[in-house]
Parts: C-alpha cells; structure tokens; sequence
C-alpha cells in the first residue's frame, strides 16, 4: 500500500515536498516513481528512483526543480519540489514497481500506485 501526502497550495516560485508511504512488502526491493495528472490530461511520468537511491530519472520540465530521493529505513520516498509553476498543477501519485532495478518513465511500468495528493500552483 502506497499513502501519498504533503500535497496542497503554494504560490509560483514556491516549493513543496511529497511523501509516499509504503507499507506490506519489502520497500527497499522497488524501483518507485512519482506521476502526476493535470484535469483532462494523461498521467505523465514525474521522476523515477532505484532501489537503493543510486539512480534517477527525471521528466525534462521537472528536471533542476525537482528532487527524488527515498529513505529505505522509513519505507518512504520523497518528492521535493522547487520553483513551482502554475502547470505543475496536478494530482500526484506515488508508484511502485518490482523486478529489474531499472528506469521505468510509463504507467504501465508500475504495479503499485497510491491514491494521490493534490497540488495547486498559484500565479
């Protein structure tokens, strides 16, 4: 199971940190992602993270603003989020997926998925 917070609203140039909570398997044996869903969009892929946190990805528009990061010991991965800007407004999800330890940037790579947390960017 997957509990995504610390969503809410900020203003533009303001910044935010996600948390997902992850309990009943084995944390630290997921590759975990964050996506997110703007009204009358697809989900898009956000960031991607390894394992052990010795990796990462990034969607090119987050890419500088936003970090990924996990602490495998709380079975919690972060989102920490700079320089918002109004279209990063959006729900945002916590993924999970298992087997290889390898990037994975599409839904359908992940087996998990929390049930979201609301972000509202202010101009």
């Amino acid at each position: 199971q997957l509990v995504e917070s610390g969503g809410g609203l900020a203003q533009a140039g303001g910044s935010l940190r996600l948390s997902c909570a992850a309990s009943g398997g084995t944390f630290s044996g997921y590759v975990m992602g964050w996506f997110r869903q703007a009204p009358g969009k697809e989900r898009e892929f956000v960031a991607t993270i390894g394992r052990s946190g010795s990796w990462s990805g990034y969607e090119d528009s987050v890419r500088g603003r936003f970090t990924i990061s996990r602490d495998n010991a709380r079975n919690t991965v972060y989102l920490q989020m700079y320089g918002l800007k109004p279209e990063d407004t959006a729900v945002y999800y916590c993924a999970g997926r298992g087997g290889m330890d390898v990037a994975g940037n599409r839904v359908s790579d992940y087996q998990y998925w929390g049930q979201g947390t609301q972000v509202t960017v202010s101009a």
